[in-house]
């Protein structure tokens, strides 16, 4: 009888309610940037604008490294970590008055998944409704907790192929878990799970032969009855109840990386592209100076041995240390079109072409939500391709919207009609992973190298405070109660008053 009233509980019209009373009356940062991963904080927040270590510092508490983001419900903060020497997975249940521990559950797996350099295997921010808190681990699968600590269902999972790690984080609609598996190359789908005991309710599978296609980094977003997952080439809509997949909208060929938002009934997101990337391509010479360099026999045919020497830097503004060098020797079959083992002009002119086409171009891009099929031309307002973060999901608020990339620079588009309000540098170089949040007419801005940016809401860039933390800072903050809540590479850090 419970389980055949779980099933009409979420085949029926329940699914379409996002924002429950109870989540609308209780202190929560649910899920992976908040309520609907939207970035911004409940109503009447006042968290501080200036803080540090030393400055309105409630407490700190050391943890295990990981990039996930607080999850917080009343007074419970939930969060991974990863022992890299004992190669063990924690979750944690954190006092959000004290920063004590009120329970931690270690896992153990046989095999751990291959991630970027500067990530780790717990990425994924947990999810909560009040009730239960479901985990995440792409190396393990999922794994549900009641809030007292008590195991209530888990789901392995094979571990994912994917290029840099599962980035994604789950989320809760109604009565379904939902969980991007676009960016698992060898099952590429999106899963929808009954949360109160982990059957899988519906499943959408991508072909694994188009598999590339679909890769994505990006979290669930849930709009009305539709779940909205970004993946490179479109940004696409299911629908909650079925998993038929409802419309679509080409964005060209990107990396999947950053959160789409919703505002004003229209959808944002950024779309980042190496090869569309200006900076990228500034790197790359004709194919008269690239054959002056390492044409050794002058024969207007490079191999791979002649170009061992030529290195590029894939995202620039990011610095070597983070983004680090590539060679071209490294991906020559990619070059090498035809696959003669040379690259010659025509072959070399048609990568800079590529670089320069729709096909890669890169940008924000905002479109009104809902219809049937492609709406790539019906639904499409505006975009703009400067400036485009690469991993960092954009910010709607107060009819703007804000996008932070790496290198401290800001910019801010008026949300209905694109119109550029300002594009400035903020003071605080370095790579930027940390979505951008809000919170009382004041957005936060957070860079790896461990400074929070305060700026104030407005069509003129106004700089409040620059508060460093002198940590490594990947992890996108909270904000409850009045108080931001900050997790750098080795510690949880809670900044208001008392």
């Amino acid at each position: 009888m419970k389980r055949t009233f779980h099933l009409c509980m979420v085949l029926g019209t329940c699914y379409i309610f996002i924002l429950s009373p109870l989540q609308a009356q209780t202190v929560s940062w649910p899920q992976f940037r908040g309520m609907n991963s939207s970035g911004v904080a409940n109503e009447n927040q006042e968290p501080p604008v200036k803080f540090g270590t030393g400055e309105l510092t409630l407490w700190n508490i050391p943890l295990s490294k990981g990039c996930s983001s607080p999850c917080i419900w009343d007074n419970r903060i939930f969060l991974t970590g990863f022992d890299e020497e004992a190669g063990q997975f924690q979750m944690y249940c954190i006092n959000r008055n004290n920063g004590s521990v009120l329970w931690e559950k270690n896992l153990q797996t046989n095999e751990i998944e291959t991630v970027h350099p500067v990530s780790y295997p717990a990425n994924a921010t947990p999810v909560t409704d009040g009730e239960r808190v479901i985990f995440y681990f792409s190396s393990y699968g999922l794994l549900c907790f009641d809030l007292n600590g008590e195991k209530q269902w888990e789901m392995e999972m094979p571990i994912p192929e994917s290029r840099h790690g599962m980035g994604t984080s789950p989320a809760i609609a109604g009565d379904l878990l939902i969980l991007n598996c676009f960016g698992h190359k060898n099952d590429p789908c999106l899963l929808a799970i009954d949360k109160y005991n982990g059957e899988t309710v519906w499943k959408y599978s991508w072909p694994v032969d188009e598999g590339g296609w679909a890769d994505s980094y990006s979290t669930p977003v849930v709009h009305e009855d539709q779940v909205i997952i970004y993946r490179s080439a479109d940004i696409s809509s299911y629908d909650v109840k079925t998993g038929d997949q409802k419309w679509w909208f080409n964005t060209g060929m990107g990396d999947a990386v950053c959160t789409p938002v919703i505002g004003n009934n229209m959808v944002y997101v950024t779309v980042f592209s190496t090869f569309g990337n200006s900076a990228v391509r500034a790197q790359f010479p004709d194919f008269e100076a690239l054959a002056s360099d390492y044409d050794k026999n002058q024969d207007s045919l490079i191999t791979k041995e002649e170009i061992e020497g030529f290195e590029f830097i894939t995202y620039p503004e990011k610095g070597v240390e983070v983004s680090g060098i590539i060679k071209v020797a490294d991906w020559f079959w990619w070059y090498d079109h035809n696959g003669d083992t040379y690259i010659d002009s025509t072959e070399w002119t048609a990568l800079l072409e590529l670089c320069e086409s729709d096909y890669l171009k890169q940008g924000i891009k905002a479109f009104r939500f809902g219809g049937e099929g492609d709406i790539s031309f019906s639904n499409f307002i505006w975009g703009e391709p400067a400036h485009v973060p690469h991993v960092t999901s954009p910010l709607f608020y107060k009819n703007r919207v804000y996008m932070i990339k790496s290198g401290g620079i800001l910019s801010c588009f008026k949300a209905d009609d694109g119109a550029l309000q300002y594009s400035d540098r903020i003071g605080a170089a370095g790579a930027y992973f940390a979505s951008p949040i809000a919170a009382n007419g004041k957005i936060y801005f957070t860079s790896r190298n461990g400074i929070i940016t305060v700026i104030e809401d407005g069509e003129k860039l106004n700089i409040l405070a620059r508060n460093d933390l002198d940590e490594i800072i990947s992890a996108t903050p909270a904000i409850v109660d009045n108080k931001i809540y900050v997790r750098t590479d080795t510690n949880l850090y809670a900044f208001g008053i008392q």
